[in-house]
């Protein structure tokens, strides 16, 4: 039975503004309502098969994930079509869009020139990992205490 959040020592609750932030037209000011947000709660809805990677390379870019976000995965999904996922392939991890063309599923990057790689029905030598739930990464510069 998964452990309940708030019994695991440690996590940190981060305010929440109760207004969405415009990124289109501005809306009028309404009053602020803050409330708490857990982002293990938003971000990891199965603690116990979640997992984070770094981002290597620039493979996914055209999807807005770049060389050092953090990937969020989970590998209790089921891959599906359209899914981002995680493979080992050749030895080493890959994050790619799962795509069905012509009957047969492909590993599909984002960036221009970076070749689809078709699955093996077999299995081959690629093993499935994980399906990537979310992408963070930094909007300013040295804000990670990585960095």
């Amino acid at each position: 039975m998964p452990v309940p959040y708030r019994e695991i020592p440690g996590l940190r609750f981060c305010p929440l503004v109760g207004e969405a932030v415009a990124a289109g037209f501005p809306s009028p000011a309404d009053d602020y309502v803050e409330a708490r947000i857990d982002l293990n709660l938003e971000l990891i809805p199965r603690p116990l098969s979640t997992f984070f990677m770094r981002v290597r390379g620039d493979a996914m870019a055209g999807d807005g994930i770049l060389d050092g976000d953090l990937l969020v995965i989970d590998r209790s999904l089921r891959a599906r079509p359209g899914m981002l996922v995680v493979v080992c392939h050749g030895g080493a991890f890959l994050l790619r869009r799962l795509q069905r063309r012509g009957g047969r599923l492909w590993l599909v990057a984002s960036a221009e020139g970076r070749e689809p790689i078709p699955l093996d029905p077999e299995g081959g030598d690629t093993e499935f990992w994980g399906v990537a739930l979310h992408a963070v990464h930094h909007l300013a510069p040295s804000v990670s205490r990585r960095r």
